[in-house]
């Protein structure tokens, strides 16, 4: 599982997100290496575009301003932030926010797209592998590989040298790279797990945690039962969730389904999800656990916010976070264990998703807009850095943490003003909170930071995940021509998953109608989604 810190927990979990970057100036968008040349190897001067330096600080002379488009969690006002402060001293460029609520991020992005309106660049893109051919292809994003190459990213360029692999995970059929990924090869968490509220098993007597889907059903139904948070009521709610999203992938493992929607099996064979026998025994399952309440009946109309209000007043026993105190509120604590993957009537289950080491969607990118590319690419590049990541991921130091050895690169922690949470005292000093960003996880930025709660929770990981764990999907392109027709395709087809899904569990439409939605799902061509990233896969494969 690797080094598990806060920092990098967050990291994996909502991703640790969010940086800004860089600002505009006066030059026209260019390919690395076509200004004049400048001071320290640097590009601009003559021609009265400011000089980009290849190596040190500032990245630019004179300072310039960038606009860019990110999501933002709400914590803090980003201009505020002591990261960014401290990387615009750094730097010389004044970054202009263009600041999307997370939910809505989505949204505003296609709008932006299909407007032409672009920020100089995008942090925290979301950019999914469609979008990267996509808007790659039409020029609204422009190559990244001549800067990456051209001396502007040294931090990245050594680890595209050291990992060619990651350079072909992120490299489109046209041969560019438009967008930029989080990386971290010893992550193991997809997304957030499921977790057991330990007041609840102790409560009911439970020392070992349910093997199967029979197992695991008859302890939710004592929960619904026996009252075990003990107050006389019958409040409890056994399994929660937020529209399936935050148990998905996780619950689909138990039925042998190691995807969400597009997977590939050891055998090298590519599976569309929801027409798949697993798929059914998911739904089968969940609307079982629906008509005797055991499923939470606000799944479909609740919010995160009241998922977690739910947990803090001890009603929920089985829940997704990223931790568990992030749902049940207090300390970080080893008393609410990891829920262990469980075991259906399909032969070889259960499975786990596993991350695949790199984020699959896009965390960074360049638009046409940029008027300076190069001295983006040269901020950005720093969060691939030992340096950078710390920032990022910490703050400056004086503020969560100092040095204790810094030859050595060991770190402590700070006391955290007004006793507050320290995850959220993070997300008022750094954008890199609840989002994924582009960087890296480097276990040195977090030496001297662990806890007892991080031991616990690589253990809790190696020994209940690990085993299972396999990587869904690649990260594949699909050429032009390919991505506009599955596109198409995927576009109708999600949206009836979606709302299918919603009618089988509840109980709206009945499960004897399988075989009419597999048929629908045929005649809306899920099939041919199956062709068009087998082709995909296989070239992948041959480039191995």
């Amino acid at each position: 599982m690797g080094k598990w810190t806060r920092t990098r927990r967050t990291l994996l979990a909502f991703g640790l997100a969010v940086a800004v970057l860089l600002g505009g100036c006066m030059s026209s968008n260019k390919n690395a290496g076509d200004s004049g040349s400048g001071g320290n190897g640097g590009d601009g001067g003559s021609s009265g575009q400011p000089v980009v330096r290849k190596e040190g600080f500032p990245i630019v002379d004179t300072p310039i301003t960038l606009t860019v488009m990110s999501q933002d969690v709400g914590m803090a006002d980003w201009k505020d932030m002591p990261t960014l402060q401290e990387m615009e001293k750094l730097t010389n460029i004044k970054l202009k926010y263009e600041l999307v609520p997370m939910d809505s991020f989505a949204t505003k992005k296609n709008l932006v797209f299909a407007g032409g309106d672009l920020p100089d660049f995008l942090y925290a893109a979301d950019l999914t592998p469609a979008e990267q051919v996509t808007y790659g292809s039409q020029g609204a994003l422009i190559p990244l590989e001549p800067y990456i190459d051209g001396g502007y990213a040294p931090n990245l360029k050594k680890i595209l040298d050291e990992h060619p692999d990651i350079r072909r995970n992120i490299t489109t059929p046209d041969g560019h790279i438009y967008a930029l990924p989080f990386i971290d090869k010893g992550a193991v968490w997809y997304r957030g797990p499921m977790w057991y509220n330990g007041d609840f098993l102790k409560a009911l007597g439970v020392t070992e945690l349910p093997k199967t889907t029979e197992e695991l059903y008859r302890y939710l139904k004592r929960v619904k039962e026996e009252d075990p948070n003990g107050n006389g009521l019958p409040d409890e709610i056994p399994l929660s969730s937020v529209k399936l999203n935050d148990l998905r992938m996780f619950f689909l493992g138990f039925w042998g389904v190691n995807g969400e929607r597009i997977y590939v099996d050891p055998e090298g064979k590519v599976h569309y999800s929801p027409q798949e026998e697993g798929f059914r025994g998911y739904l089968t399952f969940l609307n079982r656990l629906w008509n005797e309440e055991l499923l939470d009946h606000e799944t479909f109309s609740q919010t995160e916010e009241q998922k977690k209000a739910k947990g803090k007043n001890n009603q929920l026993a089985l829940f997704s976070d990223f931790h568990p105190y992030f749902t049940l509120g207090g300390e970080p604590g080893t008393d609410d264990p990891l829920m262990l993957p469980v075991a259906s009537e399909i032969e070889g289950t259960p499975v786990y998703g596993k991350h695949p080491g790199m984020s699959a969607n896009g965390t960074f990118a360049i638009t046409k807009a940029n008027p300076s590319p190069e001295a983006t690419m040269r901020w950005v590049d720093y969060l691939y850095s030992y340096e950078g990541a710390t920032l990022f991921n910490q703050g400056p130091e004086g503020i969560l943490w100092k040095y204790k050895d810094k030859e050595n690169r060991i770190k402590e922690w700070l006391p955290v003003p007004g006793g507050i949470d320290r995850e959220e005292y993070r997300g008022t000093i750094t954008p890199n909170f609840g989002i994924l960003t582009p960087g890296i996880n480097d276990p040195e930025v977090v030496k001297g930071l662990r806890s007892e709660f991080d031991d616990w929770i690589e253990k809790e990981t190696n020994e209940k995940l690990v085993p299972f764990a396999r990587v869904p999907f690649p990260n594949v392109y699909l050429s032009d021509e390919e991505q506009k027709e599955a596109s198409t395709l995927l576009s109708d087809l999600n949206t009836y998953v979606e709302q299918m899904e919603a009618k089988f569990v509840t109980g709206q439409e009945p499960l004897s109608n399988w075989d009419g939605y597999v048929a629908q799902l045929k005649k809306m061509g899920s099939d041919r989604i199956v062709e068009l990233y087998q082709a995909a896969y296989d070239r992948w494969a041959a480039n191995q």
